[in-house]
């Protein structure tokens, strides 16, 4: 008896149709991840953008060579010799910036408009620099409260000093107009109160607090007649005073800047920087 043939099975032409919609599903989920990439994200992809333009578009920059371990990256500048270099100057000094001049050149900077309205002044020598400002930038009269633009000046003075290890203490200093207050007595509490409420606002804004200390002269240190609205007015002000070392700042501090002398003994103490802050004293 002759076997029965099973019936061919019917070809899926379709069955492309599924691997095709898979496709299409995931292109879909991918362009919904990149969109919803992009939209959180702008900024950072606009930056990408213009580094990789950047890169592609300078030819110097494209084949540079990238710097493996203690290579040191190549430059355009040649290398000065020893003919070339100023008397009494060796490499390693030319390389090392000094703190004090770095600081005081980056106040001018900052500062250009208020050194030029001469409500901020920047002075010193080779042992330490000063940092005046009238305290009508930072206070109200006859009050240490800070007002609104002396948090946004604190802040900016902190980001110049913070990354030294330098010490610096805060003067205050008053006219001679007295006040009595139950807050602040004297001149004395009120000049204090005020350089104190200076170095809060340098820690808070990343200055290392072993770094400070805060000290009030009161009306015995005028800069200026007192007998004049405007001699006055420059008596009244607050001077930041960075040391090249804690001997230097001790010494300034037990006279106070205006007084203090760089003499023989400091200028030998004076050759190195500050200590790492945490063994630094008040």
């Amino acid at each position: 008896m002759a076997r029965r043939r099973h019936a061919e099975e019917h070809e899926n032409h379709e069955r492309w149709m599924v691997s095709y919609a898979d496709f299409i599903t995931l292109l879909f989920a991918f362009f919904v991840v990149m969109y919803s990439i992009s939209s959180v994200n702008e900024g950072k992809y606009k930056i990408l953008s213009d580094s990789l333009v950047g890169v592609f578009n300078q030819v110097d920059r494209a084949v540079k060579p990238i710097p493996i371990g203690e290579e040191r990256p190549r430059t355009t500048s040649p290398a000065l010799s020893e003919v070339d270099q100023p008397t009494g100057q060796s490499l390693l000094e030319q390389s090392v910036a000094d703190p004090l001049h770095s600081i005081a050149q980056s106040m001018r900077e900052t500062f250009g408009e208020l050194i030029a309205d001469g409500q901020l002044t920047v002075r010193g020598n080779e042992l330490w620099i000063e940092i005046e400002l009238n305290s009508s930038l930072l206070f109200p009269s006859g009050d240490a409260i800070p007002n609104d633009l002396a948090f946004d000046l604190i802040a900016q003075v902190a980001a110049i000093l913070a990354p030294f290890d330098n010490p610096i203490h805060v003067e205050g200093f008053t006219d001679n107009l007295p006040i009595s207050t139950a807050k602040f007595p004297t001149n004395w509490e009120l000049s204090a109160a005020r350089a104190g409420s200076v170095v809060r606002m340098l820690a808070a804004d990343g200055v290392d607090p072993a770094r400070m200390a805060a000290v009030g002269y009161g009306e015995f240190q005028p800069v200026a007649d007192n007998a004049t609205p405007e001699g006055r007015a420059r008596n009244r002000r607050v001077v930041l005073v960075v040391s090249r070392n804690l001997d230097v700042r001790r010494s300034v501090t037990g006279t106070g800047s205006s007084n203090a002398r760089a003499d023989a003994a400091l200028q030998r103490a004076g050759t190195q920087t500050a200590p790492v802050s945490g063994n630094s004293a008040h």
